[in-house]
């Protein structure tokens, strides 16, 4: 039995070494230059990296990897993995003046993993050697491109002495609510969660048979936990293929991940719901009659609010293209479960709630809570009120607490957060021992055994004593009018003194409709006021693409709500107050 993602490299290495492990697009388009990295050619590498650390000592230790998009960082990052090292990945900072935000977290996270070797591409590592002067956290920290090392280095690679116990990474969160904080993933953790995913997703061998191999497509950045955890870590769990690409060339031209999806025809593709929307807004009638989707069996959908109105739309245009509305996968994870807590069932389509008839959106069927599926295989999810540390019935919103082998270590080198997130308790009405749980700081119900998210705790509104769900007033907004972009709409309150928190609403606003803010914004009003009851404060309307958001794609709504207080946000039309 494997014990590690390393055994399991071995194993399909010496079974199937010509086998192609991941494939990149290198311009995002299918037709265009490939690169191709075999199952004996990954594990080459990966040893000569791994060797390359063990030799300097480096076993036990953090090792920064800040490559750019491309199959370097998969061979570094199982390197790490392959030497006893511990990655930590990172976005490597390019572009304008190194990308401040960039260079800001990557300064944060070399100081907070005490990082003692910095792997990366040559053009990352050029940077950083002409930045160290103005950089003291780079002092005494070893810095290597990973291409360099040479392939000979792999003949010194000695096994690492691994348990499940032992620190596989760290995966930094995304701070969409604070700080990002290392989340302490094992490489018992890794297993579990990469058979939890494989169980939901229906990645099973007949299916892989079935799909000559081909799995997966996936545009997703890698240093984030769900293009880790399934693209790159699923598709070396099973010994299968991946096809992958720069979010960059995604962004640029979001048609290309149909056409992979269309030429390489994989089982499982998926990203947050704005890229489902991305889609949909560069849909032409070109692009349809080009398109074969009908193999794509797992089109999964999570990071951010599944929204009801999105699946529709996008069944409906895509349906000409082969696109079946059983593919939609909504699914829930998080970082400090490693990645997957729940998933839908395949071929089966998105369970939606549809709004009581006495509350907001009612009769609004775009306006459907969305489910996320059900606990993988050893998952257990319970909604809890934490104050008085009960269980809830099902159809109660409460905390979603979390418990199995998929649940991290904790947060590195934070004992606190680590005792207030990680050990949550609940006792067991059958033996009266307590059971364990992660606190997700995530809102929801059950209902049919199937969870539902409702918002952030941290982002709960609450004026007059009553409680608003961002999620809900952003939604009402969004309905509001054509013009303002799905997704793209961050709610929140802000203390106003004698007059108690007050609610403001941020929207991105599409170019072609500046001339129609002032009638946005009232109808913003009045859709909130009509569905919530609630009086809204303030309406700005801003830029596209400037609400800042984590890597996800998560809306970041403290940061939204600072940058309104400095007055630091691209608007569009004037704020009216009330």
């Amino acid at each position: 039995m494997a014990r590690s993602l390393v055994d399991l490299l071995t194993t399909h290495a010496s079974t199937h070494p010509d086998r192609t492990a991941y494939r990149y697009l290198v311009t995002g388009d299918s037709d265009g230059e490939t690169q191709e990295l075999s199952y004996g050619r990954l594990a080459d590498r990966s040893r000569a990296i791994a060797a390359w650390l063990q030799e300097r000592g480096l076993a036990g230790s953090r090792a920064m990897l800040l490559h750019p998009p491309g199959l370097e960082f998969i061979c570094g990052y199982l390197g790490c993995l392959s030497a006893g090292v511990a990655a930590v990945p990172g976005v490597p900072p390019q572009g304008r003046a190194q990308n401040h935000r960039a260079l800001t977290r990557m300064k944060r996270l070399i100081a907070d993993a005490d990082a003692k070797v910095i792997l990366g591409g040559r053009e990352v590592i050029a940077a950083l050697d002409t930045m160290a002067e103005h950089l003291p956290e780079l002092d005494g920290i070893a810095r290597i491109a990973t291409e360099d090392i040479p392939d000979e280095a792999a003949a010194a690679w000695r096994e690492p002495e691994l348990t499940a116990d032992s620190v596989a990474f760290l995966q930094y969160t995304s701070g969409s609510t604070s700080a990002p904080r290392g989340v302490v993933v094992t490489h018992g953790n890794l297993l579990d969660n990469e058979r939890v995913i494989t169980e939901r997703m229906g990645h099973t061998p007949d299916t892989i048979a079935e799909y000559g191999h081909e799995l997966i497509v996936s545009w997703l950045p890698v240093y984030h936990d769900m293009g880790l955890m399934g693209p790159v870590l699923n598709t070396m769990y099973l010994g299968t293929t991946a096809t992958l690409f720069s979010p960059l060339h995604f962004l640029q031209q979001p048609a290309r991940w149909l056409k992979a999806v269309s030429r390489f025809r994989p089982h499982t593709s998926g990203g947050p719901n704005f890229a489902y929307e991305l889609c949909l807004k560069h849909a032409g009638p070109d692009l349809l009659d080009d398109l074969d989707l009908s193999s794509w069996k797992v089109a999964f959908n999570g990071a951010e609010p599944v929204r009801a109105a999105t699946l529709r739309r996008f069944a409906e245009t895509f349906g000409e293209a082969g696109f079946r509305r059983e593919a939609f996968y909504p699914c829930y994870g998080l970082a400090e479960a490693t990645l997957m807590v729940t998933g839908g069932s395949v071929d089966t389509p998105p369970t939606l709630l549809e709004p009581a008839g006495n509350g907001p959106h009612a009769g609004e069927a775009d306006a459907s809570a969305v489910g996320c599926g059900r606990p993988g295989p050893g998952v257990t999810v319970v909604i809890a009120a934490p104050e008085r540390r009960e269980e809830l019935p099902e159809g109660e919103v409460g905390e979603i607490w979390v418990g199995g082998a998929s649940v991290a270590k904790g947060y590195w080198r934070n004992a606190l957060a680590t005792r207030e997130t990680f050990r949550a308790a609940l006792p067991d009405a059958l033996t009266g021992q307590e059971r364990r749980f992660l606190r997700t700081g995530d809102l929801g119900f059950l209902r049919d055994g199937e969870l539902f998210v409702t918002g952030r705790r941290k982002d709960l509104i609450v004026i007059d004593g009553r409680n608003h769900y961002p999620q809900d007033l952003e939604l009402s907004a969004e309905l509001s009018h054509p013009a303002l972009r799905p997704g793209c709409t961050a709610a929140f309150s802000v203390d106003c003194g004698t007059e108690g928190e007050q609610a403001v609403v941020v929207a991105e606003l599409s170019p072609d409709a500046v001339g129609e803010a002032e009638k946005v914004i009232d109808l913003i009003r009045s859709a909130i006021g009509e569905a919530h009851g609630l009086s809204v404060r303030d309406v700005v309307l801003v830029q596209p693409g400037t609400i800042p958001k984590t890597s996800s794609g998560k809306i970041q709504r403290r940061a939204t709500r600072a940058a309104h207080l400095d007055g630091t946000l691209a608007v569009v039309g004037e704020p009216s107050a009330v």
